[in-house]
């Protein structure tokens, strides 16, 4: 089916509201192997609206529709199609029931608009809102399918995982097996640029390139021909890849370099604590963002003053006289300190020179990580090119991949 999504509400106009719908939304067409041509954002004005309804109805026969359900007077998505396709709208017994109810049950008056939340089109398939009062809609009129969605991301993704996806897969006439492989180390245009001929010369398989956070993702989608499965298609195509950019490659699908580095941990059972000066916290608030991680990571210090650094962690002061403290020796001896001082199996440390300007000597961007283990110390030198939010982000980044290499 060829798709179209509109996104309905002025706050995604004005900037108030990021549209993660949208992609969301895209993922799930590509995976069930629907083309998505077109993606518009209108405001909450019933022309405009009517008017984006017709171009869509000219050029897509399955239309999904995210906003414009609520209560309130600018909630005009149903009562502007329902005007489109001459048709009218009906209370949804079972969606009019649960707004009765949670009214009653925290004894607070209900005000009329909320019974507008149970309105639907008639003869639609009312889809079942879990988190919310607004049900969706399912609707086939003159060949064109219409999805309409609640805007809220918490209430319209379980509504598509619970309903429309499987309609989607059912409706496919072409379904699409995808394989996502995922990179550090080289940005976007370079894995495009190794891969180019790959990329020009795609049939079937298909890439597809992903910026992240200072990552790449690459997706390889194959529709299954009668002489090979999709899985075979994949794997020829994927060897070909590894094969020019294996180096930068670490892991599959929607686990990123953190959780990957998190699971390895578990896997081999061990222990993490971690040193930070630059990064003042940021990579063990990133871990700790992880649920189940008490089980691998230990703790650590914050030691951005270099009082702290002698006094707190241990850090031989002749050494920081010596080298200063943005320096291999002082990167090594905090890794080594944290370590045993926490009793953990791996310690991570990081000094550096944040930015915006210089210190000691030392450009902004400069950033010395290391890591210790029981056997040994490695140190590693970076320029980063960034701002200060960025060059802290890349240096817990690349910590995270040096870890991610150790278990490769």
């Amino acid at each position: 089916m060829n798709a179209e999504v509109i996104a309905i509400g002025t706050e995604l106009l004005l900037g108030q509201i990021v549209n993660t719908n949208a992609q969301f939304i895209a993922q799930k067409l590509a995976d069930a192997g629907h083309n998505l041509y077109y993606q518009t954002v209108v405001g909450d004005n019933d022309k405009r609206l009517t008017a984006v309804f017709k171009q869509a109805q000219q050029r897509a026969d399955l239309i999904i529709v995210t906003g414009g359900l609520g209560p309130t007077q600018d909630d005009i998505t149903k009562e502007t199609l329902a005007r489109l396709l001459q048709r009218s709208l009906v209370k949804d017994t079972v969606a009019l029931a649960k707004i009765q109810q949670h009214f009653e049950g925290r004894q607070q008056a209900m005000t009329s608009n909320n019974l507008r939340q149970a309105d639907v089109l008639e003869g639609a398939t009312s889809l079942a809102n879990k988190t919310g009062f607004a049900p969706g809609m399912l609707i086939v009129d003159k060949g064109i399918t219409y999805v309409l969605m609640p805007g809220v991301p918490r209430e319209m993704k379980p509504m598509f995982e619970h309903v429309i996806a499987e309609y989607l897969t059912r409706n496919a006439t072409q379904p699409i097996t995808s394989r996502v492989l995922r990179f550090y180390g080289i940005g976007e245009s370079r894995l495009a640029d190794v891969l180019n001929t790959l990329i020009t010369n795609q049939t079937n398989p298909t890439l597809a390139t992903y910026a992240g956070t200072y990552e790449v993702s690459l997706r390889i989608s194959a529709v299954a021909n009668p002489l090979k499965t999709a899985a075979v298609l994949l794997d020829e195509m994927e060897a070909e890849v590894q094969a020019l950019v294996g180096n930068f490659f670490y892991g599959y699908g929607e686990t990123g370099l953190e959780a990957r580095v998190i699971e390895q941990l578990k896997q081999k059972q061990l222990t993490l604590s971690a040193a930070e000066s630059l990064t003042a916290g940021l990579f063990q608030a990133t871990i700790a963002n992880h649920a189940g991680v008490s089980t691998i990571f230990k703790g650590g210090m914050v030691t951005y003053a270099t009082s702290l650094k002698t006094d707190l962690l241990g850090v031989d002061a002749a050494l920081i006289a010596r080298e200063g403290v943005v320096s291999k020796g002082c990167a090594q001896a905090m890794a080594e300190q944290i370590r045993l001082r926490t009793q953990a199996d791996i310690g991570v440390s990081f000094t550096g020179v944040a930015g915006p300007g210089g210190q000691d000597g030392h450009p902004a961007g400069t950033v010395w990580l290391a890591i210790s283990t029981k056997t040994e110390t490695t140190a590693h030198l970076y320029h980063f090119n960034g701002d200060r939010q960025s060059n802290r982000e890349r240096a817990v980044k690349q910590a995270f991949w040096l870890l991610n290499q150790r278990f490769s």
